[in-house]
């Protein structure tokens, strides 16, 4: 059962290869471009899982969908366009809207899947039901059989470098995609950040809005940006305003790595070396950075090695079937359906080359772990998530400020009022005892007239005794203040046996505070600050 089924799948690979042959010479008659890329099932799988995020942001406002819907839209996908669903069987829930998003991308991208390659042979007069069955090409997109030396990559010691290296494969395609076709979105979607430029789902989007207010493709709003910074004048240079000119160096840095892809594909007249040298260039900006040992370093070598291996020879098959130019395509074609129309300098004999390869990708059976394909947790690719679709067209959220404060900050500000407020620590002089903090009392120096700013008087000690021979001593009876101080040492006077207690100084000392204070408040009231007078018989009623 197992060599029936590899021969199967091994003889569906072999048709879908002459069914994609047959659409390209004829591909003018039925696509507005020669350059039009066939997707694959990994790719249409990419595909309908943004279409059907899409339709849920549009219905819930989210752009986000889970593993299990997008396997149940591609069942119903395909099922619809083999037309194998019976009428009695369930239609999906909102599958118009989801299809229609589908279409939408395939026909901005300038691409095709290869449901869209199956039906157009059917148009260009072939039986197409006689190469491939519909059962069977469902088969082989579903990846129900997908075993056999045709239908998967060489083996790898374990799981995670064999999705590494699928990644790496992945981003050689896509950079050779957009080569010849600068339309698909996809494939620039999976090279911008990668190897990383600091160019994340923020500059995506950015580049997104710019390409749907300007109704192009994202690559073109992307160069057209760049062309006006490098080029355009006073009067042509973007605005202050525009949110690229937060990324001009890294989307400068995508735009001159594809200018060197370009000026290879232009200047090497040979398509096998010149399709040596486009892998070479891709492999060396992938390894820029890497370790020796690393897993994406490895994993590019080897797809390197393998994808110039197979240029080489799909070279000399077409060398061999057409010992002609080579292209198959008369020189006298109109301009409007040339192979190098819209490029710099594109060689019409290595686009052909490239296309051949990518069309033999589009045929590689699919991945058959559908989450390591859909899954965010992407492996890393130097430091990008690079291949995580979903989140590159998922818009960032952006804060408006009017969230809630966090609970722990609210908290915080509740239970600091509550605190006791801990005031200065003082040192008081030996009579602290003597001293109390009964209600709001004017400070003494500010009462007596004390002079010092530093320290207020809140005790009364006698006068020392002059330490001069000559000078008279004083009085009995004169006290004067001596400043509050903490360690200074108890003063002895020689008339300390008639000095008064504490208790009757302080009470003293109260009594003129008050009176001060009241001869204090009845002078404010009499008298009048300069103009006092005019201004109240004005506003005098």
């Amino acid at each position: 059962m197992a060599n029936k089924t590899t021969g199967t799948m091994r003889g569906v690979v072999e048709a879908l290869t002459q069914m994609v042959r047959t659409f390209r010479q004829a591909c003018p008659r039925l696509q507005r471009s020669e350059r039009t890329t066939v997707h694959g099932a990994d790719a249409m799988l990419l595909v309908l899982q943004l279409a059907v995020a899409d339709v849920r942001k549009q219905l819930s406002g989210e752009f986000k969908v889970a593993l299990s819907d997008v396997l149940l839209a591609w069942k119903h996908l395909l099922l619809h366009k083999l037309h194998l669903q019976t009428p009695e069987a369930p239609r999906l829930e909102n599958y118009d809207l989801i299809l229609e998003a589908y279409e939408g991308f395939l026909e901005s991208s300038n691409t095709v899947d290869l449901v869209d390659v199956h039906s157009a042979y059917k148009e260009l007069g072939g039986d197409s039901e006689e190469l491939v069955s519909p059962v069977q090409l469902f088969e082989f997109l579903s990846g129900h059989a997908t075993d056999g030396p045709a239908s998967s990559f060489p083996s790898t010691p374990s799981r995670s470098q064999q999705v590494i290296k699928t990644a790496v494969r992945r981003v050689f395609c896509s950079y050779l995609s957009l080569l010849v076709n600068t339309k698909d979105d996809l494939a620039l979607a999976l090279t911008l950040d990668v190897p990383s430029r600091s160019l994340g789902r923020r500059t995506f989007t950015d580049v997104k809005h710019a390409a749907r207010s300007s109704s192009t493709s994202l690559f073109l709003a992307l160069t057209s940006f760049v062309r006006a910074i490098q080029l355009g004048g006073k009067g042509y240079a973007p605005a202050e305003t525009d949110p690229l000119r937060k990324h001009v160096k890294g989307l400068c840095s995508f735009v001159q790595f594809l200018d060197d892809l370009e000026e290879i594909l232009g200047e090497t007249p040979d398509p096998s070396a010149c399709g040596a040298k486009l892998v070479s260039a891709i492999r060396a900006a992938l390894v820029k950075g890497c370790s020796g040992g690393d897993a994406v370093s490895a994993a590019t070598e080897e797809t390197a090695t393998e994808l110039k291996a197979r240029i080489c020879e799909l070279n000399r098959e077409r060398k061999e079937t057409s010992p002609g130019d080579g292209t198959g395509i008369s020189p006298a074609r109109p301009k409007a359906y040339a192979v190098n129309h819209a490029t710099a300098y594109g060689g019409r004999d290595t686009v052909k080359l490239l296309m051949a390869l990518l069309d033999e990708e589009a045929l590689r059976p699919p991945c058959a772990n559908k989450a390591d394909l859909l899954s965010e947790d992407q492996p890393v690719l130097n430091g990008s998530q690079g291949t995580s679709v979903l989140a590159l067209f998922r818009s960032p959220e952006v804060s408006t400020g009017s969230s809630p404060e966090p609970l722990k900050n609210r908290v915080q500000s509740r239970l600091d009022p509550l605190r006791p407020k801990v005031g200065p620590r003082t040192i008081r002089s030996q009579f602290a005892c003597t001293y109390t903090d009964e209600g709001p009392e004017p400070p003494l120096n500010r009462v007596l007239d004390f002079h010092s700013t530093s320290q207020v008087p809140t005790c009364v000690h006698p006068a020392p005794k002059p330490r001069t021979l000559d000078a008279e001593a004083p009085s009995s009876g004169s006290r004067v203040l001596a400043a509050r101080s903490g360690n200074a040492p108890l003063v002895r006077y020689p008339d300390h046996k008639k000095r008064k207690r504490p208790d009757e100084i302080l009470e003293k000392v109260r009594g003129e505070a008050k009176q001060t204070k009241t001869r204090t408040k009845c002078g404010a009231k009499k008298k009048l600050i300069a103009g006092q007078a005019t201004l109240s018989s004005f506003f005098r009623v």
